[in-house]
């Protein structure tokens, strides 16, 4: 079933961001790292942004840029989707 809850020992307990790198540490010490390029709104904000984020059983939001990340998907290696931008150049 795709729906389980969390797992306790996957909680984030502490989240640390760095210029190029997201680390989050789990409930059993674990260290998920990420390069910040992955998400680009994490990316762009600056270390303030960064640094207003709320944990939960299942992941991590920073409410003042609107970013979500859950456990379970920073350990698949997921990436969010990324808008599609569409061009306005004509290929010749």
């Amino acid at each position: 079933m795709s729906d389980q809850s969390p797992r306790e020992e996957d909680r984030p307990v502490a989240v640390e961001t760095t210029s190029d790198m997201l680390r989050v540490t789990l409930a059993d010490g674990r260290i998920i790292a990420t390069p910040l390029n992955w998400y680009p709104r994490l990316a762009n904000a600056t270390p303030e942004q960064r640094a207003v984020f709320e944990l939960s059983r299942g992941g991590v939001h920073w409410p003042d840029l609107d970013e979500d990340l859950s456990v379970a998907g920073m350990l698949r290696g997921n990436r969010p989707a990324q808008p599609h931008h569409t061009s306005t150049e004509t290929h010749v």
